[in-house]
């Protein structure tokens, strides 16, 4: 509509760049609002670095725009002031009233004191945890033998034991790392209980992570364990964990819940930890497993009964302790297994629900396969000056017992490759067929149960029991191959496993370590078959890093895969920037 009086000259004044948004409003907003309510036209021309504002419409209408505009401005510039942003209230006055009236400016509100707010936190803490009975830690007995290694024969045994390697993590005044325990008598020479469940599973001697862990351990230090898969990690932490439990002041029917906790990153990890803890139980400890998928109520039922060590995936048990059927401050030896796996599979957030509710001056153990960036987070965050043992090497390494064959191929030729394996297997032969996908393992199963061959398959969609008894008959020598997602690549203990297939290559270099990490177990040899195909060239790379280090052959066909995807992101990069140096400035605009 026509303003009236827009005859009459326009009302002139200047106004900084920066304040024409505010004026503006997001979308006109603003400025049509100022326009409606006071019946004129505004025009701004914006300049070098300020505004000239027009004004038409009477004279007693322009007076009343340019004083909502000078009343935006001043807003927008309290604000720009301000440490804290204020938000104002937009003014939607009818025609003819005062604008001004509704433009209320918000009292600022005084700044966050995040000091007091510390202090008042950390007496929180202090006061939730002032009634919790104190914990016994050390309980280490150094032997003759152990303590009168010289430096030299120490450095060569870590040497010749895959070049297990020890840090203390501590800032300042480092520890001295502990000589490794050679035998089960120097760690356990105190603890006949446990030396005889030892000699009862015939061991021979402690495996390197076991033998440079255990006096850590013992000494009640936190520890970061990150050694291959199949190396003895389990009855690293377990061990300990027994003579923790047995020797602490409180006794276990006056500690009102359990004070072991492991948390795992699977079910089938899970349960492996729990037959280990069965396995070698000591002065009867009891355990509970618990994991999604089970039956809950019965799991509720065990935990109720009282227990001594839990093992747990953790979305069940987090699920457990926010309906307050299972209390967690009695835990005083806690064990994070697997970390890398539960951070893969997007368990953190559950991990820091749970360790709210344990005790802070708790013993802590942390087993990795590989250390990435984000278990060191996980360790920075929840273990108190660790020290580290790690075997071999902290990059990324597969097993040196598994003979790595790598086959590149298409997609379309994968089914004749694995039926033409799966014919010349020997009756002693034993295999995990890994897939990438739970509907390419029905698939596959399907097809080879149709021609004969007796068969199991694991994933996730599968009921528990069901993957219970796959895994059983795969144990039993029922059937000699499984086919499986990776769900199976961690938390399988099958020790007569000659065989990896890798149909599919796994999502990351990581994930392969795993796989083939099922084989080569326990001293014994094995082979992996890896299929690769166009669409894995990301990895490819990679892969040739992992075969060079432990000195298995790399295919012409690989590296030339290899090259191809390094070409293809050079360029992939040279357009890029030939399209970064074709865009106008922003001055054109």
């Amino acid at each position: 509509p026509r303003a009236s009086g827009s005859r009459e000259s326009p009302l002139c004044f200047k106004l900084k760049n920066n304040m024409i948004g505010a004026v503006i409003g997001r979308g006109g907003s603003k400025i049509k609002d100022i326009q409606g309510t006071t019946n004129t036209r505004i025009h701004i021309i914006k300049g070098d670095t300020e505004a000239e504002v027009k004004i038409f419409g009477s004279h007693t209408m322009k007076e009343k725009a340019k004083a909502i505009i000078e009343t935006v401005v001043k807003k927008q510039e309290e604000s720009y002031n301000c440490e804290y942003r204020v938000n104002t209230v937009a003014a939607q006055p009818s025609a003819g009233r005062d604008l001004s009236r509704n433009n209320v400016s918000r009292e600022v509100q005084p700044p966050i004191d995040w000091d007091q707010i510390r202090v008042e936190a950390a007496e929180w803490e202090n006061k939730k945890w002032a009634d919790l009975p104190p914990i016994q830690k050390n309980f280490y007995v150094e032997s003759v033998s152990t303590s009168s290694m010289p430096q030299m024969q120490v450095d060569k045994w870590r040497q010749d034991n895959f070049n297990v390697m020890c840090n203390d993590l501590k800032d300042s005044g480092k520890r001295p790392i502990p000589n490794p325990t050679c035998t089960f008598e120097d760690a356990f020479r105190s603890y006949p209980e446990i030396m005889a469940s030892i000699k009862k599973a015939g061991f021979l001697k402690p495996t390197p992570i076991q033998a440079q862990a255990w006096p850590i351990v013992l000494q009640g230090i936190d520890l970061i364990g990150v050694a291959q898969t199949g190396t003895g990690k389990t009855l690293s932490y377990l061990m300990p964990g027994f003579i923790h439990l047995k020797f602490q002041p409180t006794a276990s029917h006056e500690r009102k819940g359990p004070g072991m906790l492991v948390l795992t990153p699977t079910r089938e990890l899970a349960l492996q930890v729990e037959a280990e803890c069965s396995k070698y139980s000591y002065e009867g400890l009891k355990s509970v497993c618990i994991y999604g998928g089970g039956n809950r109520e019965a799991q509720i039922h065990d935990v109720s009964k009282g227990v001594d060590i839990i093992i747990a995936t953790p979305g069940r048990l987090n699920d457990l302790q926010m309906n307050n059927f299972v209390n967690l401050r009695s835990v005083t030896y806690l064990v994070l297994d697997e970390a890398d796996k539960m951070l893969d599979l997007g368990f953190e957030h559950q991990i820091m629900k749970i360790l709210l509710d344990v005790r802070p001056d708790r013993q802590t153990i942390m087993t990795s396969a590989t250390w990435p960036d984000g278990v060191r987070r996980l360790a920075q965050s929840y273990l108190k000056e660790p020290m580290i043992v790690y075997v071999g090497t902290l990059d990324l390494a597969a097993v040196n017992t598994v003979k790595q064959n790598i086959i590149i191929t298409t997609e379309e030729k994968k089914r004749s490759l694995i039926q033409e394996f799966l014919e010349n297997m020997s009756p002693k032969d034993k295999v995990i067929i890994f897939v990438s996908r739970k509907l390419i393992a029905d698939d596959l199963s399907s097809d080879l149960s149709i021609q004969g061959i007796p068969l199991q398959s694991m994933h996730s969609n599968r009921d528990q029991s069901d993957r219970e008894r796959a895994l059983e008959d795969f144990k039993s020598g029922k059937v000699k191959i499984l086919i499986a997602t990776d769900l199976a690549s961690r938390g399988l203990d099958v020790h007569d496993i000659t065989h990896v297939y890798n149909y599919d290559f796994p999502r990351n270099i990581e994930e392969y370590v795993h796989r083939v990490g099922r084989t080569g177990r326990a001293g014994k040899t094995g082979t992996s078959v890896t299929l690769i195909t166009q669409d894995d060239w990301k990895i490819a790379t990679e892969l040739i890093t992992i075969l060079k280090r432990t000195n298995q052959f790399v295919p012409d066909e690989l590296v030339a895969l290899a090259e191809r995807y390094k070409a293809y992101k050079q360029h992939k990069e040279t357009e890029k920037q030939s399209r970064k140096s074709q865009r106008k400035p922003k001055e054109f605009y």
